[in-house]
């Protein structure tokens, strides 16, 4: 801090916790003369829970992850004012350059995220890796009574106390989750939820900092020293508004609280040279920091979307592995995990003997019992252990078992996992790999047969690959290896056995374009008659029939498979429709709102596809998968059905 004071005059916790408030309720000011957009969530009246918890960490070791009501934990942690300012400001200063703005701070081992509850298992992510690397460090997670609501809470506390991990959770309990009485809300006590879990839990206040600040040594002590996790509830008050001007609690009630405040106290007790001197330094501090913001150009992300080049494809000869898609897998994560000793793996029964729902992690646990993690059926809290991890340098690969599940750790891919970089102004990366199986085929029902990737589709820093029977699964590897931000892997149950170097239909030849993720093709050896897009195992099922078009009706088809679905390069599929004029797409998912949709988008956008644009697409039937084997394939794209497309658009 800059305040000029004799450093036993006033304390520094005191000091601290004044410059937080003064800080908050600046922002306040700015919001309500128009200059701050969007809301901000200010800690007025819980700033000495800050304080402690930033004064018992050590910053050179420690993280500390934070939620909407995040702006005391980091000034207490990093005392960086200037950029939280010009942060919720939107300047190309702020400590994200605007892009997060009040909810969303990183910057010296601090993280925070707007959404309640997903930054419990990110947290533990980042304790996992520190308890992998034995660097001592801990990782420390500020929520609210009301985050007590979220499930994603409790499958994390689990895996904690399980894995043991050096994780401690600040849970300031302000009474209310928005606006609504904590008396609404939540059954039982606090620290029991944790204790449930054979936590460890501490309790304190933050209207007597003393014992506040003793007990958060207490807690820091025991997760240093291997008694992890810890929960410390930390009773406090919320004098300010939820957010802005949005506060219906009884006035008599915020009265009472503000006047035991400590920092109302201090600031309202008898005045001192010392006292009117950090006053006065610490307003002219935030004075120059809004300053100092205001005269900044306004922010602008800085981190591109990776989209594939779109120039001419550059097609050349491919060479399949000689084994099936499941010994591939498993081939190139053994290989990964030898190069980079920080790869590890998640996921539910992947350890030796089992290896997995479908056999893909089978010996790995026996080659790196110390990387391979058996977890609980958690698959949001998988997620974002997964996440943390990554951005603590890890390279975690996570096994969701069926793709259904995808659901389950939507959040924690959508809202965590994709936007960290850009939301942080690419001051971090999150190399976490997501691979799972989907599709039908096998009979399993309506929960655990679906091809959902289309949900997963055009999420800005999120790249979703799609395997096909033709994918070059090493090569598919080593790019993702070379990847920094999430990778969302969707495999197929029924291609798991299909071997990489099956036969090609006779008289075509398989090519894959020169990209990191290829779009893959097989060309006859006659001028193709139509373009068939297939995406996943559709690749196997439109092979059969493209072999007996070409031998039994003289129709030929040039086969596209795409594998990076998203970003989608267009370009292999807009070349080939210039070329034929027609278009069949097929895919398992159901159609509407599809991946054939944003295909045919593109081919029409391009303006290369000319007025006789002749374009079919085929999904499954827009209902529940059923289990019986006639339903199902009832439901699901056939042969028939891709063949009379294809004479279809030959004849129009």
């Amino acid at each position: 801090m800059n305040a000029v004071v004799e450093p036993s005059a006033i304390p520094d916790f005191l000091a601290r916790g004044l410059l937080i408030r003064a800080v908050e309720e600046r922002l306040l000011r700015l919001f309500a003369e128009g200059k701050i957009a969007g809301t901000t969530h200010t800690c007025i009246g819980q700033e000495m829970s800050a304080v402690a918890l930033a004064g018992n960490l050590d910053p050179k070791r420690d993280i500390i992850v934070s939620n909407h009501r995040c702006h005391g934990h980091y000034i207490a942690w990093t005392d960086d004012v200037e950029g939280l300012i010009a942060e919720v400001m939107g300047k190309r200063t702020g400590v994200c350059a605007g892009i997060g703005g009040s909810q969303h701070l990183c910057g010296r081992r601090f993280f925070s995220n707007g959404v309640q509850g997903g930054i419990v298992p990110v947290t533990a992510g980042i304790a996992f890796a520190n308890q992998l690397a034995r660097n001592g460090g801990i990782a420390a997670v500020c929520i609210g009574d009301g985050t007590l609501g979220e499930g994603v809470v409790y499958e994390t506390f689990n895996i904690a106390s399980k894995w043991q991990l050096p994780l401690l959770v600040i849970l300031e309990n302000n009474l209310y989750a928005q606006s609504t009485s904590q008396t609404e809300t939540l059954a039982g006590d606090i620290c029991a939820r944790a204790e449930a879990f054979g936590w460890t839990t501490y309790r304190g206040d933050t209207w007597n900092y003393g014992a506040l600040n003793g007990t958060l040594q207490a807690a820091v002590a025991r997760v240093r020293g291997g008694g992890a996790p810890v929960l410390v509830r930390v009773d406090t008050y919320r004098l300010a508004a939820h957010s802005k001007g949005d506060d219906n609690r009884d006035a008599g009630e915020i009265a009472s609280y503000a006047a035991r405040d400590p920092i109302n106290q201090f600031i309202n007790g008898a005045e001192t040279p010392a006292l009117s001197e950090l006053k006065a330094s610490v307003l002219a501090r935030v004075d120059a920091a809004v300053e100092l913001a205001a005269r900044e150009q306004s922010g602008a992300p800085t981190v591109a979307v990776a989209m594939p080049a779109e120039a001419g494809t550059h097609w050349l000869r491919a060479e399949p592995e000689q084994c099936t898609q499941l010994e591939a897998i498993n081939q190139a994560l053994r290989r990964w995990m030898a190069r980079d000793s920080k790869v590890v793996l998640l996921g539910e029964d992947i350890r030796s003997p089992y290896g997995g729902a479908f056999k893909v992690t089978r010996g790995l646990s026996d080659a790196y019992p110390e990387r391979v993690f058996n977890t609980p059926i958690s698959e949001a809290a998988i997620v974002g252990l997964g996440n943390g991890a990554a951005l603590n340098g890890w390279r975690p690969v996570v096994e969701i078992m069926f793709g259904d599940f995808l659901t389950l750790c939507f959040d924690q891919i959508v809202n965590h996992a994709a936007k960290f970089s850009g939301m942080y102004n690419g001051k971090v990366h999150n190399p976490l790999v997501v691979r799972t199986p989907m599709g039908g085929g096998r009979g399993y029902g309506p929960t655990h047969s679906q091809n959902l990737e289309k949900h997963f589709a055009g999420i800005p820093g999120l790249t979703l690959l799609v395997l096909h029977g033709r994918a070059p699964l090493r090569q598919v590897y080593e790019a993702i290896e070379a990847q920094s931000d999430p990778v969302l892997v969707i495999e197929n149950k029924l291609l798991y056995g299909v071997r990489c170097d099956a036969p090609l239909p006779a008289r075509f030849t398989l090519e894959q374009s020169a990209e990191r993720f290829p779009t893959t093709r097989l060309i006859p050896d006659r001028t193709a008659d139509l373009t068939v897009v297939a995406f996943g195992r559709m690749s196997a099922l439109v092979e059969r029939v493209a072999q007996g078009l070409y031998e039994q009706d003289e129709i030929n088809l040039e086969l596209i498979y795409p594998l990076q679905v998203s970003p989608f390069n267009a370009t292999p599929i807009i070349e080939s429709v210039a070329r034929t004029g027609k278009l069949l797409i097929v895919e398992e998912g159901t159609s509407g709102f599809d991946l054939a949709s944003e295909v045919i988008a593109a081919v029409c956008l391009s303006g290369r596809s000319g007025k006789a644009l002749q374009v079919r697409r085929l999904g499954a039937k827009p209902v529940q998968i059923p289990s019986a084997a006639e339903l199902e394939r009832g439901v699901l794209p056939s042969e028939a059905e891709v063949r009379a497309l294809c004479v279809e658009l030959f004849d129009a």
